[in-house]
């Protein structure tokens, strides 16, 4: 019998890397990442795949041959010199063609590794980190390959993200002022159970379709967790709880005395603001037996379990410098089509600036102009096009560096409650400070103006 094939999204990642490590010789493993890497002679832990995964056609191609995926991607590093658009949207997007990606190849299953979620009534009481979470969730299945998501708060492990933020601080402080949201619930769960329990939901069919809340045995709070930390390191630690301090200034400190950035500390603290406890569900009872705070805190700083170093980057391939990533999400309250919205655009512009800017459309090629002067060429592609997705490339005009290079296109998203605008690998014509000055502010404002008309559309 032949072993099960997974993707991995996000294979370069804390978890992604333990997941191989763990378990490669259980699955054929394709792992996937941004550059072209190098293995050495002799790996055969996974198989590296370059992607791009905000280009539909990269990412189909390299989820092919898959059976199921695990999906770990979330606020990428910027792959252009200038990325405009909110983390959300971006995620979104990228989310959204995964989904389809996987349909396209007939995928089984893909499972996400969400965040834990407060009670609430609606999403619009969440931060804008854990609203994005459940976007994420919901866009992953709405082209119709399963989802299972296991929603977690902090992973415990020898290099996560937020248990190293906990071990510098108790390292570099001897005094540590913990305001309200270190003192609220959480439930911290090991990388081993973690892994354990990714484990056990590929490929469960009963578990398609479903959430399930991971966690430790109890909750506890990062105030407690900062004292058993400095205690599991022999460090004598102050630790003192302020009524108030700002979630502003707490980033900035954290951000500061862990060497972390803003963006890796922010959905941790805006997170915290809240309670996040497990609800009981048939995941946790099938493993009674997890590990607590202490028991996994120890084992991540004893770094008894090593992980394999990543495959080189291949850094021979040449990439154009100058280039631009612009997402915007437009409202869509009248459920209209991306073919709709893709047209209307076409026609909203000119009517908006009157005499400015003209648009010509013909044999599937438009031109946008200024007084007559071709700055802008669309071209149709009908074969990667329908209702919910218009694709164009950018091959022409007086403001196109690159005409084999970006491309434009609107999709419909979470039931076409929005539709996100994205032009992606952009290449200017205009010098670069000049350009972030003048066309990359014009678009913005366009998008917007152009949102605010869809509106009441």
């Amino acid at each position: 019998m032949s072993r099960p094939t997974i993707v991995i999204a996000g294979a370069t990642g804390f978890i992604g890397r333990w997941f191989i490590e763990r378990y490669h010789h259980e699955f054929n493993i394709i792992a996937l990442s941004r550059s072209q890497m190098i293995p050495d002679a002799g790996y055969d832990k996974a198989e590296w795949r370059q992607v791009e995964l905000y280009s539909l056609t990269s990412t189909e191609a390299a989820l092919s041959g898959a059976d199921y995926a695990i999906y770990l991607v979330h606020s990428m590093q910027p792959s252009t010199r200038l990325h405009q658009g909110d983390f959300e949207d971006t995620d979104l997007l990228l989310a959204d063609n995964f989904g389809r990606a996987a349909q396209a190849n007939g995928l089984k299953q893909i499972l996400f590794m969400g965040g834990l979620l407060p009670e609430y009534e609606s999403v619009d009481e969440l931060s804008r980190h854990l609203r994005s979470r459940w976007e994420v969730e919901q866009a992953l299945g709405q082209a119709g390959t399963p989802v299972t998501t296991l929603r977690a708060g902090i992973v415990v492990g020898a290099g996560g993200s937020s248990f190293t933020m906990i071990r510098k601080l108790v390292e570099r402080l001897p005094v540590l002022i913990c305001p309200a949201w270190c003192q609220s619930a959480t439930q911290p769960v090991s990388l081993n159970d973690t892994l354990k329990m990714m484990r056990y939901s590929l490929g469960r069919e009963r578990f398609f379709g479903r959430t399930f809340d991971i966690g430790g045995p109890e909750a506890t709070n990062y105030m407690a967790m900062i004292e058993t930390t400095a205690e599991l390191l022999g460090k004598k630690r102050v630790v003192r709880p302020v009524k108030y301090f700002s979630p502003g200034l707490s980033k900035m400190w954290v951000a500061l005395f862990t060497d972390s950035s803003r963006e890796l500390v922010s959905p941790l603290i805006e997170s915290l603001q809240h309670d996040l406890v497990c609800k009981p569900n048939e995941l946790l009872d099938a493993f009674p037996e997890r590990d607590d705070f202490r028991t996994a805190a120890q084992r991540a700083l004893e770094g008894k379990e090593k992980l394999s170093a990543l495959p080189k980057r291949d850094r021979s391939e040449k990439k154009e410098k100058n280039t631009v990533r612009s997402v915007q999400r437009l409202p869509n309250p009248h459920q209209h089509t991306a073919t709709y919205v893709a047209r209307t655009y076409q026609q909203w512009l000119p009517a908006y600036f009157r005499t400015l800017i003209s648009v010509t459309s013909e044999n599937n090629v438009s031109v946008f102009s200024l007084l007559g002067v071709g700055l802008l060429q669309l071209e149709f592609i009908p074969d990667r096009s329908d209702d919910n997705r218009q694709l164009f490339y950018i091959n022409g005009g007086k403001l196109v560096k690159r005409k084999d290079y970006g491309w434009l296109e609107f999709r419909r998203v979470l039931n076409g409650e929005y539709v996100i605008s994205a032009i992606h690998e952009f290449a200017p014509s205009l010098p670069w400070y000049v350009y972030t000055q003048t066309q990359a502010r014009a678009h913005a404002f366009v998008m917007d103006k152009f949102g605010e008309y869809l509106a009441k559309k």
